[in-house]
Order: structure tokens, then C-alpha cells, then sequence
């Protein structure tokens, strides 16, 4: 059983999660909460598989309680997905700089959510190539920000570092091993090698340390 904990500030999507995700046999809702304070808090009560967050919420909103859920240990098996709107791409970066696992629009169609959720829960990172390139491309038309490197990104090999670029825009392992003319299996390699050396939770932290890196280039 999958358990999900719903953090929202409004009643009626709350209620419509809820329903969505009790509709399937192997998930559960443990847990809801209106404001990112309450999901801190209920998330670490009952440290569910998957927390569907909210970015826009009073007081504590979702970016900081992210930070606050991947920050605490004891947590190490719960994974944040944000749940936003295009408008809001400032706050997806900061929400994977901060460790969420990935992100999805309100508009989502209800059988990928559900689907997400299962990915989610078993380790994947929820970004979809189309739209990681959509956020890495809003980043690179803004004004140049001055990179900085992740203090191991000198342990990567050259190939592990263009591995990591890849990744950063939104390319799958497939598409990795097409790009390098590599096998699938020596890309998903590489990626988990860098992935190991970064100290990187999951491929969602590999976009951010790529973009903040300054390896991927508009």
C-alpha cells in the first residue's frame, strides 16, 4: 500500500485528491493539510510514501515545507511532489533545489497523477523531458545568474559530466544513449554513478546541480 499524505489550502481539491487516490486499491490517504506548517507536521506523523504539496499556502507555504520534510532524516523514505501551475516556474526550481522529487500542473489528467504517485513512490523522479526542458529554458532566458558548482563536481568524469548536462535538459536515459551512441544500460550507468558521487537524492537533483552548475547552456 502506497500512503499519500494531500497538503492544499483549498477544501474542494483536497476532497477531489482524496477521492482520486482512495479510487485505487493500492493507495491510501493518511493524511491532509491546509497550510505547510500542518504538512510538516503530518508528514512526519505519519511518514506516508508520497506528499502531494501545494505551492501557494498560508504562513509556512509549500517550497519551505519541502525544504523542511527532505531536511529531516527521519523522512529519508518520503518523497515530495509540488503541485503547480506553469506561472509558477520560480518556485518549481527552488521546490527541486530543495529536494522535491518532482512536480506536476493542477491540470494533470487524473489517471498520470495516479501514475506519478506509484513512480514517485518507487524512487523515480518526476520529470517528464518536455517539461524539465520547459523550466531549464525559462531559467536560461532570464538575466545570467553566476554558477555555482557543486563542490564535487570535480569528482565526475568528463563523460559523467556531460551525462549530468543531458540530464539537466530534460533528456531520458534513452535519449542519453541516442545522444552518445551508448547502450541504454551504460547511460542509466553513468547517470547513477553521477548521481552517487553528487550525493544527489534522486534525477531531480541532478537538473538543479546541472542548471546551477552552469553545465547546461541556453
Amino acid at each position: 500500500m502506497i500512503t499519500v499524505v494531500l497538503a492544499d489550502d483549498q477544501d474542494l481539491v483536497r476532497i477531489g485528491l482524496r477521492a482520486l487516490v482512495e479510487s485505487e486499491d493500492d493507495l491510501a490517504v493518511v493524511g491532509e493539510a491546509a497550510d505547510g506548517l500542518a504538512a510538516v507536521e503530518t508528514t512526519r506523523r505519519e511518514r506516508p510514501d508520497v506528499v502531494l504539496m501545494d505551492v501557494r499556502m498560508p504562513g509556512v507555504d509549500g517550497i519551505e515545507a519541502t525544504r523542511r520534510i527532505v531536511a529531516d532524516p527521519e523522512l529519508a523514505g518520503t518523497r515530495v511532489v509540488v503541485l503547480t501551475t506553469f506561472e509558477l516556474d520560480e518556485y518549481v526550481f527552488d521546490a527541486l533545489r530543495y529536494g522535491a522529487s518532482g512536480f506536476l500542473t493542477k491540470d494533470t489528467r487524473p489517471a498520470e497523477l495516479l501514475r506519478a504517485i506509484r513512480l514517485v513512490a518507487e524512487g523515480e523522479a518526476l520529470l517528464s523531458p518536455s517539461v524539465t526542458r520547459r523550466v531549464v529554458r525559462e531559467f536560461a532566458t532570464r538575466p545570467a545568474r553566476v554558477p555555482r558548482p557543486h563542490p564535487r563536481l570535480g569528482t565526475l568524469t568528463d563523460r559523467e559530466r556531460e551525462v549530468v548536462a543531458l540530464v539537466g535538459e530534460g533528456l531520458s536515459n534513452a535519449e542519453i544513449a541516442e545522444r552518445l551512441v551508448v547502450s541504454p544500460a551504460t547511460a542509466r550507468t553513468h547517470v547513477s554513478r553521477a548521481m552517487v558521487k553528487l550525493g544527489a537524492r534522486d534525477r531531480a537533483q541532478l537538473v538543479v546541480f546541472a542548471y546551477q552548475s552552469g553545465l547546461v547552456v541556453s
